[in-house]
């Protein structure tokens, strides 16, 4: 899905990369595969949004009005109770005795590593265990992969060059400082069961070059999680990226999760894939800027930056 996006050479870059570690199992356990493709991504986006590399609807030659596409609307709470129903349904129905020994067989199997792990998957499924039985039987003995956080650094700026809107846009952030006693510092956050989290990565990268202090959160984290962070880390602002549309359910649930933790003072702005007939929805709901597909990172942070200033003026003018 990745590998598509990168030019050849990036792509033979990797690879002599990855032969040089001792092969794939082990760069995937440093991480490093993904690493190298969100730095080439990157550079990618600094080229479209610096006009080097012509997107078509992108960058150039859009339309002066774009089509409204309609969209099916679903009711994420419906589906949900719904879910939960049949489940409840499965378990009821089904032999417990038959379910929790297929299961003990998966745990046994993980710690013993004797046997066939897909084998003993099938007969469980068979006893009409869920998914997350499954992976829990396993966990339990192999804990839970968490993915790295770790964020390329100077990719985007290099990439892009001193250009004068690079320019503006570090000294707009240095005037911040000034005035603040800090730079302006963002969290870039996935909710959900959304784990597309290239573009967040490519979005924390070229704000990180543009003088922001970036935290960046954990894929599938809940609404209170990202809260909860964001607060901890005292930042000014909270970015989600939103690609698997949850953003009616899950951002409504974050602006409210910090209003209850008393910091309805930071900030939620939120990109990705959103609809535009979605935008008033969440505006209504706290949102202060939405950023769609083709905005440029030097666009969006220069508007960051004003409204995390005004926020902080208005702030100081209430108290």
């Amino acid at each position: 899905m990745y590998v598509c996006n990168l030019r050849s050479d990036e792509v033979e870059q990797i690879v002599e990369e990855i032969e040089a570690m001792g092969g794939m199992a082990k760069a995937v356990g440093e991480g490093l595969p993904k690493l190298r493709i969100e730095e080439c991504a990157a550079r990618r986006q600094a080229r479209i949004d610096s006009g080097a590399e012509t997107i078509v609807g992108v960058n150039k030659y859009r339309l002066a009005k774009e089509e409204q596409v309609e969209v099916l609307s679903i009711d994420n709470a419906e589906v949900r109770e719904s879910q939960i129903s049949k489940l409840k349904q499965l378990r009821a129905t089904r032999d417990e005795n038959k379910a929790q020994s297929a299961l003990a067989a998966i745990t046994e199997c993980a710690k013993t590593r004797e046997g066939n792990l897909l084998g003993l998957a099938v007969e469980a499924a068979r006893c009409r265990c869920t998914v997350g039985e499954i992976s829990t039987a396993m966990e339990n003995v192999f804990g839970r992969h968490q993915a790295s956080d770790r964020m390329v650094s100077g990719a985007y700026r290099t990439e892009y060059g001193d250009d004068a809107e690079i320019v503006t846009a570090l000294k707009r952030v240095e005037e911040f400082a000034a005035e603040e006693g800090r730079r302006p510092r963002i969290l870039v956050a996935k909710m959900g069961q959304d784990g597309h989290d290239r573009g967040a990565k490519v979005i924390a990268t070229g704000f990180a070059d543009l003088g922001f202090d970036v935290d960046i959160g954990p894929l599938f984290q809940t609404p209170a999680e990202v809260a909860q962070q964001a607060i901890d880390a005292d930042v000014h602002c909270v970015g989600v990226s939103s690609l698997a549309a949850g953003h009616k359910t899950l951002v409504p649930e974050l602006v409210k999760a910090l209003r209850e933790r008393g910091r309805s003072d930071i900030l939620v702005i939120t990109g990705g894939v959103i609809p535009p007939q979605d935008y008033q929805f969440l505006y209504d709901a706290g949102v202060a800027s939405i950023f769609g597909p083709g905005t440029r990172l030097p666009v969006a942070a220069l508007e960051v930056i004003e409204l995390i200033a005004k926020n902080l003026n208005d702030q100081a003018q209430s108290v």
